[in-house]
């Protein structure tokens, strides 16, 4: 657990939500930082190969995305707050892309565990195209999350161990600057 106080938590109020915007590292930094999540695992899903490794997920065919999966307690911080971060820090209208990360693994999603984040998901998007004008543009897929297999260890908590390491500067460090600001009351002190 990365919250320092677990004894808190309620586990009837945990959740899991499952979110694919481009690469982990991004989203994974990003996540960590609010205020309610637990724990913040990057992996792949929603594809068709079994335990699959980052160089056959680059190589966009095995399906998967490059995911996080969010333990959460949502008496904290709620699902459509998460998702509404989500939508901040990535593009959701570009398919298969995030910057110069290319390939069907870097596909927009959120993949639920259950109907209330479906919804959720749902509402938040079509609440998205309208303020922004973009209506029926969106790309994200949302879906029932399936077949999730954890990243190998050293793509875990990524940004947090290399801050200095040139994609974490250019890209994951403007993201994190960027929740910061417009989430200020979701950052964890």
């Amino acid at each position: 657990m990365t919250e320092s106080n677990s004894s808190t938590l309620s586990t009837s109020s945990l959740q899991t939500l499952v979110l694919g915007g481009g690469c982990f590292w991004c989203t994974e930094a990003v996540f960590k930082e609010v205020k309610g999540v637990v724990d913040v695992e990057s992996g792949y899903s929603n594809g068709q190969a079994s335990q699959p490794s980052y160089e056959a997920v680059c190589t966009g065919r095995t399906g998967c995305v490059e995911v996080i999966k969010l333990t959460y307690d949502s008496a904290q911080v709620s699902t459509r707050q998460l998702l509404e971060i989500f939508f901040l820090i990535h593009d959701p209208t570009t398919l298969n892309r995030q910057g110069n990360d290319v390939g069907s693994q870097y596909r927009s999603g959120v993949y639920f565990t259950d109907e209330t984040q479906a919804s959720a998901a749902r509402e938040v998007i079509a609440e998205w195209e309208r303020e922004t004008g973009l209506k029926g543009q969106v790309v994200t897929e949302v879906l029932s999350l399936s077949d999730y297999w954890p990243a190998e260890e050293y793509h875990q908590d990524f940004f947090e161990r290399n801050p200095n390491q040139g994609y974490c500067v250019a890209v994951a460090g403007p993201k994190v600057a960027k929740f910061r600001k417009t989430f200020r009351e979701l950052a964890k002190s």
